[in-house]
């Protein structure tokens, strides 16, 4: 053979062993991988790592989904490595969850420089996902003490009362929202009938009081006749003085039949209800809470507020005190309203830790209403 036909030969067999070469399997790249990256020392920067790993992984011609992948990332690791990264994407999450938690909540409880005035204290609302985090912990609490109740045979009677759009109903909702509907009801009665009219003022809503073992949430009470009864003209002003006669013994009786009696009046300010009324206007699944009643309790603030000041004064008593939330902010106020209701009940397994102290800007006595939140002496 000549030296030009063996030349050939090897150019020919060189470009064939090329031809012949495999391409780098996914094992093969899994191994190099783990070989040259995976190995993690604890002193690596974790999510370097892992977008290293990532970056040559994806570099594979693989047709594998992308769970099937990370499975596999998962499965070929070393456990110290597996463990070490694990540790640092923890560790990253919980950083993160802490700086956005610091950021969100920073501003979040700045008070008005107004607030020796009486206004709202605060200039902010209360952070959204800080509001569920609490809200949840105090319904965990809310079923243990239903739970309690429900055992012990307790009779347990809240009031929910308020100007219009004060947030009664979203009140109450968290405080229902995780309970066993077989042993609390919601209670809101409709215009007296004909029949209901002619009967002794509270008997409509006697038949309504708890059961043993029962909670039940009124969202407006027998205090109708003390306040829009009286400024809508529904009622006669002898009417309204006779009730308020009436209503401490009432209760009074209440409290001494076993009816542990919590009382709830959401106070919202004037500028706060003609944006809430504005919003129900325009927000079509909000319209049916924007009622002729509440239309024209615009034009009669003054009137209500004098109304609201004459109940305080003669309803208040030690047996059955009010508690006065300020709802400017909804979320203070739901939260705040569950710790006054359950700080006022004993129940099995409580936490006081999980169920916070109350904000004393927020929760109210009526002293405290009737000088207007300001300092000094009531009116």
């Amino acid at each position: 053979m000549s030296d030009k036909d063996k030349k050939k030969d090897q150019a020919e067999g060189g470009k064939n062993a090329k031809d012949n070469k495999q391409a780098p399997t996914l094992n093969d790249t899994l191994e190099k991988v783990f070989r040259d990256v995976a190995l993690i020392d604890p002193k690596e920067n974790v999510e370097g790592v892992i977008k290293e790993i990532l970056r040559q992984v994806r570099a594979m011609k693989t047709e594998l989904t992308a769970e099937e992948m990370a499975q596999l990332v998962f499965e070929n690791m070393q456990p110290s490595s597996r463990d070490h990264m694990l540790a640092g994407l923890l560790t990253d999450i919980f950083a993160k969850y802490g700086e956005m938690k610091t950021r969100h909540t920073r501003n979040m409880d700045e008070l008005s420089p107004d607030i020796s005035k009486g206004v709202f204290p605060y200039l902010h609302n209360y952070d959204d996902a800080l509001y569920k985090e609490e809200l949840y912990a105090l319904q965990v609490e809310l079923l243990k003490m239903q739970r309690y109740v429900k055992d012990a045979g307790l009779k347990i009677a809240v009031i929910f009362e308020g100007r219009d759009a004060a947030g009664k109903g979203s009140t109450i909702s968290r405080f229902t929202q995780n309970i066993n509907p077989r042993g609390a009801r919601v209670v809101a009665l409709p215009k007296p009938t004909d029949a209901q009219a002619g009967q002794w003022y509270f008997q409509r809503y006697v038949a309504q009081l708890p059961s043993p073992g029962e909670v039940v949430f009124f969202d407006r009470s027998w205090y109708n006749r003390a306040v829009v009864e009286p400024v809508m003209g529904f009622c006669r002003p002898e009417q309204t003085q006779l009730f308020l006669n009436e209503v401490p013994a009432f209760e009074r009786s209440l409290v001494e039949h076993g009816i542990h009696l919590t009382k709830f009046w959401l106070d919202v300010s004037r500028d706060e209800q003609k944006r809430r009324f504005k919003q129900r206007r325009v927000d079509p699944v909000r319209r049916w809470k924007l009622s002729p009643v509440d239309i024209a309790s615009l034009d009669r603030w003054d009137d209500y507020t004098a109304a609201i000041e004459e109940m305080f004064r003669k309803t208040e008593s030690p047996v059955a005190p009010w508690t006065i939330i300020r709802s400017d902010d909804k979320r203070r106020a739901r939260l705040n309203a569950i710790r006054v209701f359950l700080h006022s009940i004993e129940y099995a397994e409580k936490d006081e830790e999980q169920i916070g102290p109350v904000d004393g800007l927020i929760v109210k006595s009526v002293p405290e209403y009737l000088r207007g939140y300001r300092m000094g002496p009531a009116i």
